[in-house]
């Protein structure tokens, strides 16, 4: 009997599973899936949807060499089988190959794209296999000849004296074989400031705006095919944060940020997907001096309690990362334009000054969340802003007008009460505000990622260094 041991191969993510088997005079008995032990020995916690068995009724009888495009955790019932495994995938590691003898004490999981073929070296052999998505009907996918020569895969019968399907017997050679593409990355929101920095950021990724995707559409749900996607980065959000205090905004705001995250986390759940949702410091009431990922929630106007609504149902999501963030700029109508064009225009403006937070340019958030998924942090919720001082709106909108050829004393600071009361004499709607925005970073900065200092990110923003 040996310890549970997990194995690296020449192939990327082919991992082989060494297992104790409990034996006596009747038999033996193994834990053949133990999801706790594996995934802490480095398995990937890959959610097996389907269980299927092979039969093979005679020695010699070799299936293979298929390309699913779903994770398999393969293992033998009784018998033996000798397993040879080719990379498939788009890249490097493209035609590598993998060989090994597999008896009821080892298991090998097979990542998508990774073909494998398994002959039979006993009579009755019966192998078992877990995969992460179900088997349907039509769906096509690579596969290679089993005398591919390149493979040169050592077949312990050779395959003249082999039981062997006339389709597999059809397949190309691994010269004539289209490599299997990675999943997708999907951005959400793809039309926002946010949106817009995370397409151009991961090449390759499928952008959709509402009108092409929404996600509060049940129909459109449903014809959408989740099972092409790796990731989902939901940057869409309702944002209007006044007018959510109004009958028809407090409807969207929910739908928006409430009910679409509950239904990307239920997708995320069957389809396997990490989704990264991002979020607010509003869903906190700004009484602390540095919000922490782990503190109660405490919304105080509609649009907070739809995104602390929402940050709940992401989090039942089995690979997630939230990300919540504060005062977001970038590409499009923000604060920080608003204010260099009243600097350029010759107006001296009256800004908040009792509002307390940092800037989040959107470059850094995008770089925060390729770090989160290429570094495979652990999942769960993070804190993102740019460092530094917390500042205040009339201090942004000072160190704006100074990189602008403007006075900082040309900003009037006002007090949110005083800022409330104009708008509310207007008839429009104003809702709650936390006062201190700040958020702590240390958990992010525990994964090694070092947040940017947001004056200094300001300045390349502006692009003060050009002006005169």
């Amino acid at each position: 009997m040996t310890d549970l041991t997990v194995d690296t191969t020449p192939i990327p993510g082919l991992l082989v599973v060494r297992m104790p088997l409990h034996g006596d005079a009747r038999g033996w008995f193994k834990e053949n899936w133990q999801r706790e032990k594996m995934v802490a020995l480095g398995l990937p916690d890959f959610g097996p949807v389907q269980n299927n068995i092979s039969f093979n009724a005679s020695r010699g009888a070799t299936r293979g060499i298929h390309t699913e495009p779903w994770d398999k955790f393969v293992s033998l019932a009784t018998g033996r089988i000798f397993g040879a495994w080719v990379d498939m995938r788009e890249g490097e590691s493209f035609g590598t190959t993998f060989h090994l003898e597999v008896d009821p004490s080892v298991a090998v999981f097979v990542p998508r794209g990774v073909g494998n073929s398994y002959q039979a070296l006993e009579d009755g052999t019966a192998y078992t296999y877990l995969v992460n998505d179900h088997w349907r009907p039509g769906v096509a996918y690579p596969a290679l000849n089993l005398r591919d020569e390149t493979a040169d895969i050592p077949w312990p019968i050779p395959l003249d004296e082999a039981e062997i399907s006339e389709k597999d017997l059809a397949n190309p050679g691994l010269g004539d074989v289209t490599p299997m593409a990675p999943k997708k990355t999907l951005v959400l929101g793809a039309g926002g400031q946010l949106g817009q920095a995370l397409v151009a950021a991961f090449p390759g990724s499928e952008g959709v705006t509402r009108a092409e995707l929404d996600v509060t559409d049940a129909d459109a749900v449903e014809a959408w095919p989740w099972h092409e996607y790796a990731v989902v980065l939901n940057a869409a959000a309702y944002t209007a944060v006044d007018a959510a205090e109004t009958p028809e905004g407090r409807r969207a705001a929910w739908a928006a940020n409430a009910t679409a995250p509950a239904t990307l986390s239920r997708l995320a759940r069957e389809h396997g997907f990490t989704l990264v949702h991002y979020s607010s410091e509003y869903v906190f009431d700004g009484t602390a001096e540095d919000h922490v990922e782990d503190e109660p929630l405490s919304p105080l106007g509609v649009y907070a309690q739809t995104k602390a609504a929402g940050d709940l149902a992401v989090a039942l999501a089995p690979r997630h990362y939230l990300l919540r963030t504060s005062w977001v700029i970038g590409e499009g109508h923000n604060f920080v334009r608003t204010m260099q064009s009243l600097a350029d225009k010759g107006v001296s403006p009256s800004v908040v000054a009792d509002q307390v937070g940092r800037l989040t340019f959107t470059s850094e958030l995008v770089r925060a969340t390729r770090h989160l998924l290429e570094s495979g942090a652990e999942h769960g919720t993070y804190h993102v802003s740019n460092d530094g001082a917390a500042m205040s709106w009339a201090e942004v909108a000072q160190a704006v007008f100074e990189r602008s050829g403007r006075s900082a004393g040309d900003v009037a600071p006002i007090s949110t009460d005083a800022y409330a009361a104009g708008v509310l004499e207007k008839g429009n709607p104003f809702a709650p505000r936390p006062l201190r925005s700040a958020m702590s970073l240390d958990k992010l900065r525990a994964t090694g990622f070092e947040p940017e200092d947001a004056l200094t990110a300001l300045e390349r923003y502006l692009g003060a260094s050009e002006r005169p």
